[in-house]
C-alpha cells in the first residue's frame, strides 16, 4: 500500500470516527438530561449562597460603620457638654 493511500485511509477512519463521536453527544438519555439539570440547579444554588453571603457580609459592614459614627457623634456631643 502506498504512503498516500495509507494517510488518506487513515484520515478517513479519523474523520469518520469524530463525527460518529460528536454524534453520540447529541443524543443524551434521560439519566444524563437529569445529570445536567441536577449540575445546572446545584451551581444557580451556589451562585444564589454566595450572593447572599456578599450582601450579609455587606449589609454587616454597614451596620458597623453606623454605629461607629453613631459611638462617635455621641463622643462628639459629650465632649461638648463638658466643655
Amino acid at each position: 500500500m502506498s504512503k498516500k493511500l495509507q494517510a488518506l485511509l487513515i484520515a478517513a477512519v479519523l474523520g469518520v470516527s469524530t463525527f460518529g463521536l460528536a454524534a453520540c453527544d447529541s443524543n443524551d438519555g434521560p439519566a444524563e438530561e437529569a445529570g445536567e439539570k441536577l449540575d445546572n440547579a446545584t451551581d444557580n444554588a451556589g451562585d444564589a449562597m454566595d450572593d447572599a453571603a456578599d450582601e450579609t457580609s455587606d449589609a454587616a459592614d454597614n451596620a458597623m460603620d453606623e454605629t461607629s459614627d453613631a459611638m462617635d457623634d455621641a463622643s462628639d456631643e459629650m465632649d461638648d457638654a463638658s466643655n
